[in-house]
């Protein structure tokens, strides 16, 4: 037990990014911390972290090391929190990395729900669009739009979206509607970036969904800056359903009809296999899958 806690000392210290946020994550001293992590080096016969007065960094062995360490300490702590949970109302820290968009148009404005239904649960809630590694970052869940890339992960699909093309009432007063795919080439088009690349316009054509060839006036990696602009009639914008309701329902935007239909793109929790019966972080999954399905029930009764 003694290698194991010197063991999560290290990861959690990793994890974190400082000796002091360690500590404050583990509820001990900074000090603390360092004399177990020296005394797994010790232990191991091999520097696992570069100290400076400032930060740390992981040595080449370390690197090597924090993946597998980090499995470990997540295993046992699947464990006995499994157990735990069969006594227990779900509690502890649950970590969850959502999509931007997701995070702040759907899931944000229920979190309160989500923490008065399970008020034993401390969320940590961060919001990103870059694919991570949930083990060596510490997330229990991780919220991902779009097709699956190869992963050890475990994955739930908790529901779907839809994206649209929507543009101002002025807009459209002065520039007319697109109709067909090719009609948006003759349009002012927004494009959202990510990973500091334009994220093409898709439509499915037949058994292929080939991206449109759009040129955007305007790129940026905030969708809710899109929306502005479009609203403003800078020109079209290409986004999901549940973003662009509230501007559907207000007059702010009107969506586009094309003749070819839109994609609709999955959308899934991620977690490492050794987290996926945690209660926490299951009764989390469930609860976004519910909001999904209430939109989905939503959408059917809408006239």
């Amino acid at each position: 037990m003694d290698t194991l806690t010197s063991i999560e000392f290290f990861v959690t210290t990793v994890q974190a990014g400082s000796f002091a946020a360690g500590a404050k994550r583990l509820g001990v001293t900074a000090s603390a911390v360092s004399r177990r992590i020296a005394r797994l080096e010790d232990e191991l016969g091999v520097q696992l972290l570069a100290r400076t007065t400032r930060s740390l960094r992981l040595t080449e062995d370390g690197a090597a090391f924090l993946d597998r360490g980090a499995r470990i300490v997540e295993e046992y702590r699947a464990a006995t929190e499994t157990l735990k949970g069969t006594r227990t109302a779900p509690a502890g820290a649950l970590r969850v990395d959502v999509a931007v968009v997701l995070g702040r148009t759907l899931l944000g404005p229920r979190i309160a729900d989500f923490l008065r239904r399970y008020p034993k649960i401390r969320l940590e809630l961060t919001l990103r669009d870059q694919f991570i590694d949930p083990v060596a970052e510490g997330v229990d869940v991780a919220v991902r739009l779009g097709p699956l890339r190869d992963s050890t992960l475990v994955a739930r699909r908790v529901g779907e979206i839809r994206t649209m093309i929507c543009g101002s009432p002025a807009y459209f007063r002065r520039h007319g509607r697109p109709r067909r795919l090719e009609d948006l080439a003759r349009h002012a088009c927004l494009g959202f970036l990510q990973d500091g690349r334009p994220t093409p316009y898709r439509f499915v054509d037949g058994q292929l969904p080939p991206a449109a060839a759009v040129e955007a006036r305007f790129h940026t990696n905030d969708a809710d800056l899109l929306l502005t602009g479009a609203a403003a009639g800078l020109g079209l914008v290409y986004s999901f359903d549940f973003h662009v309701e509230e501007a559907l329902a207000r007059g702010e935007l009107e969506a586009v009809q094309l003749r070819e239909p839109s994609v609709t793109y999955p959308v899934h929790a991620l977690y490492p296999r050794s987290r996926h019966l945690l209660p926490r972080a299951r009764v989390f999954v469930d609860f976004l899958a519910e909001l999904f399905e209430a939109r989905r029930k939503k959408a059917r009764q809408a006239p």
